[in-house]
């Protein structure tokens, strides 16, 4: 089964994403809505999370990929598959290849996270390791599919892999047929096309909102250009929607069923993928907790109910480890502070036991005594800190100023 390709005369309609629904039973896991307090109570509204960081492969790509392959020819099937990704696409070409009995050929970047290439290889995919960015990688898999013949699956610009994607607005409709605001993450455009066909052609009502990483925005420029636009060397930790330039295929369908795409900071990121660990029990990608960010950034400016897409939940644990505590530090949760001490016997209990009594939780203590800019009776002492807040923040700095401390930054 092949869906059509958008043109004038052939659009992509709400039967074909009907059909890839069909065509998921039994593949794609009807996954989750999960409620949120917290976020209801910022929003005023009712405030509802897709969770398709718990799909079949940690994220919803599966959907699209599925789709694609089985789409396929018998004699394209028999050439095999080739994909490039960093992670969540690797993936699910990787297993719906599997249960489809096609040969995935999947190319990843050589710094590409470790978890992510061994599930890969598990899913049966041959993984082949070549270059360090991206497009080096896409590269390679473009030309491996010239020369071999196998099927090139794009991660995105593809009317098959939208309507796979469109499969979510279907699930959020069912599950909570009151949603009046839809936010979803935004990277080249799959997954807000597909929900945005879905949603639009059985409910115009709804907003359709989607959200950028700030350093990787493409789609606003683009939109207002009226073609896709090409943000050069995009910068975000949410790797899974830092796309340089919308796809083709999907841009059409953002800028007809798409109300508005916002743009979140790296701030809000790693705010809300804490928020999703700490509150939601729910370990969530930058990419998936974009939504989440676009709420934490402007709560009041969306109209319940509203559902947050969770794209995905496919984070090395190194790379949590450290959004962990940039968004603790974001969240007034974690202090860093540099201060000078005079270099005698007692000055860093004397300083501890000021922290001590501030109540701030002493993570990490370093103190130089060797560095030239340090006079001959002084030490430099850096804190790392787990504080309560932004409040508890200013009474720990405070505390340590009346102390008698000099802190530097």
């Amino acid at each position: 089964m092949s869906f059509r390709t958008p043109d004038p005369l052939h659009r992509l309609m709400l039967d074909d994403v009907r059909g890839a629904q069909k065509m998921l039973s039994g593949v794609a896991r009807t996954t989750a809505m999960e409620g949120s307090r917290h976020l209801s109570s910022l929003v005023g509204a009712p405030v509802h999370l897709k969770c398709e960081n718990l799909q079949r492969t940690g994220s919803f790509k599966l959907r699209g990929a599925y789709v694609r392959i089985a789409g396929l020819r018998p004699e394209q099937r028999a050439a095999g598959v080739v994909a490039a990704s960093a992670g969540n696409h690797a993936q699910g070409v990787a297993l719906a290849s599997r249960l489809l009995g096609v040969h995935a050929t999947v190319f990843m970047p050589v710094g590409a996270p470790l978890p992510k290439v061994a599930a890969t290889r598990e899913y049966g995919a041959d993984v082949r390791l070549h270059g360090h960015v991206v497009d080096e990688t896409l590269a390679a898999a473009e030309r491996y599919a010239r020369e071999t013949g196998a099927v090139f699956i794009h991660p995105f610009d593809h009317p098959d892999i939208i309507v796979g994607q469109g499969t979510v607005g279907l699930e959020i409709l069912e599950q909570c047929p009151e949603v009046r605001t839809i936010l979803v993450g935004v990277g080249g455009g799959g997954l807000a096309a597909g929900i945005g066909l879905a949603v639009k052609s059985l409910r115009p009502d709804v907003r359709v909102i989607g959200v950028q990483a700030e350093g990787a925005a493409a789609y606003p420029p683009s939109l207002a250009a009226g073609h896709p636009v090409v943000v050069e060397s995009p910068v975000t930790m949410a790797d899974g929607i830092k796309v340089g330039r919308p796809g083709d295929v999907p841009f059409a369908l953002v800028r007809e069923y798409v109300d508005e795409v916002r743009t979140v900071s790296e701030d809000a990121l790693s705010s809300a993928l804490l928020l999703c660990l700490e509150r939601a029990k729910l370990v969530v990608e930058p990419a998936g907790a974009s939504p989440v960010a676009a709420l934490l950034s402007d709560p009041t400016s969306f109209r319940g109910p509203v559902v947050a897409v969770l794209s995905g939940g496919n984070v090395d644990p190194l790379l949590l480890q450290r959004i962990l505590r940039h968004g603790m530090s974001a969240g007034g949760r974690y202090l860093s502070l540099r201060l000078r001490v005079t270099d005698r016997p007692g000055a860093l209990a004397t300083l501890l036991a000021v922290l001590t009594v501030a109540d701030a939780n002493v993570l990490d203590v370093s103190h130089v005594r060797t560095d030239p800019r340090l006079g001959l009776t002084e030490a430099e002492v850096e804190l790392h800190l787990e504080t309560k807040g932004p409040e508890h923040c200013r009474e720990v700095a405070d505390a340590l100023r009346d102390a008698g401390y000099t802190v530097l930054d």
